[in-house]
């Protein structure tokens, strides 16, 4: 993975001007916006680099498990137990007087009276203007993508449009699942920010190139249809959730390897293996509904498939 300063790409809005607080070179006092587990290492290295963290914004504690009890994100989790002060409300930032804001996988759009008020970076996991949006990592490993990145950005009103401080890529390993991939943009985020923190802010350069949008992945996505090729149903494994049927219960698939050259009827199973639309799905790691994980010999020792039995129906 690399990383490289002043780069950035950008769609027919890029460059747009706009009234808003600039990003100063050296900040000092800092507010962090970000909500999920991602967001939370890059927490943690600003505060172990000594920088000033004055507030903590993140999303409102959610009802979660048997009791309903309320939970709350990583982030506000992480910010408590570094004893740092936490917001629910963004409008909060306003009257800290930071230098800056960081924003690491928020969850909302930020508005432009915060904005004008407050300078804002992002810590955006795409090549940006490829896979602006919400699931931008999601989508560069669905798409087959050869490489995706980090870009260190000027948070404007719009969706992902500011200009980029700098720019870092990640090669997409044919192997790699959503864990591992964010796992390694997340390291090299981190090690972005800090060094524009230490370096300095330059010049952003405006976005260029063709714009895609990398919208929240819907459940109904993660349903494996076998009429597709073998190597788009493997990412969508890699991806996490994926499922299927077997004698109409639900069946996840949390492992399976593409078997080249391979034929069969979609959904059709041959031992370990399904066919697809073009080539043949192996599958490796099953959790049938109501059940633990198991490897697949345990599920068809326990399943007995016969050669009329098909996934997806």
């Amino acid at each position: 993975m690399t990383a490289a300063s002043d780069a950035g790409a950008g769609g027919p809005d890029a460059g747009r001007a706009v009234a808003l607080a600039s990003v100063p070179p050296h900040p000092t006092r800092l507010v962090y916006l970000g909500t999920p587990d991602l967001a939370v290492p890059p927490l943690r290295a600003l505060v172990a680099a000594g920088h000033e963290v004055a507030l903590v914004v993140s999303r409102v504690d959610k009802r979660r498990g048997r009791g309903s009890e309320l939970t709350p994100s990583p982030v506000k989790a992480a910010a408590i137990e570094l004893g740092l002060p936490v917001s629910h409300d963004v409008a909060d930032v306003v009257g800290i007087r930071a230098d800056l804001g960081v924003v690491v996988a928020f969850g909302q759009l930020i508005r432009r009276p915060v904005l004008e008020a407050v300078p804002m970076v992002n810590l955006h996991f795409s090549l940006l203007p490829r896979w602006r949006g919400a699931a931008p990592v999601e989508r560069a490993l669905l798409a087959g993508d050869e490489a995706t990145g980090v870009c260190v950005m000027k948070l404007e009103e719009g969706l992902d449009t500011g200009p980029v401080f700098a720019t870092g890529v990640v090669e997409i390993a044919p192997d790699a699942t959503l864990r591992t991939l964010r796992d390694e943009l997340v390291e090299l985020g981190t090690e972005m920010l800090l060094d524009q923190l230490t370096s300095g802010f330059g010049r952003p350069s405006p976005q260029v190139g063709e714009t895609t949008y990398a919208a929240k992945i819907d459940p109904a996505e993660l349903q494996l249809d076998w009429s597709r090729p073998a190597v788009e149903l493997d990412r969508l494994v890699r991806l996490g959730g994926a499922w299927t049927t077997f004698h109409g219960r639900r069946l996840k698939v949390l492992g399976a390897e593409v078997v080249l050259g391979g034929r069969g009827a979609p959904g059709a199973l041959d031992g370990s293996c399904v066919g697809t639309g073009a080539g043949m799905l192996r599958l490796l790691m099953l959790q049938p509904e109501g059940k633990v994980a198991m490897a697949v010999q345990a599920w068809l020792n326990g399943a007995h498939p016969t050669s009329d039995d098909q996934l997806g129906q």
